[in-house]
């Protein structure tokens, strides 16, 4: 289910691009090297100027634990109104200085082995039955 704005009404004659109203998340699964993974929570960290600057609303970098899962895996899910805004982030974020340099630092670490991109929409909860 798409998400809209609080309270709105579809009306037939208003011109409305839906896309204006759709909520997109950015889901990264990253593959990490485990004896690496303070390389990949500065990064995490530092990463997160640059997308801001860039259009991009964090929900939250994710590192693995060696309580449960895989150990190899952290997570990063970024928020965009539109996918409209989601490709002017991409556009940004590539041309962004502290971008660059934190990907170059790193890759020179080797502690990044693949990222994993999907762009996912949140499940609406349904009201409960009688309310």
């Amino acid at each position: 289910m798409l998400r809209s704005a609080p309270n709105y009404r579809w009306r037939p004659d208003t011109k409305l691009y839906l896309e204006a109203f759709t909520l997109i998340t950015l889901f990264l699964r990253y593959t990490i090297d485990p004896n690496k993974l303070s390389d990949i929570a500065k990064y995490a960290a530092d990463e997160q100027v640059p997308i801001r600057e860039s259009g991009g609303k964090i929900l939250g970098y994710f590192m693995p634990t060696d309580f449960a899962g895989a150990t190899n895996e952290a997570i990063g899910l970024i928020d965009f109104p539109s996918l409209t805004e989601y490709e002017v982030y991409r556009a940004t974020l590539a041309a962004h200085p502290l971008h660059k340099k934190y990907v170059e630092v790193l890759e020179s670490t080797g502690a990044l082995l693949s990222i994993h991109r999907s762009l996912v929409q949140r499940a609406e909860s349904s009201p409960e039955q009688g309310s």
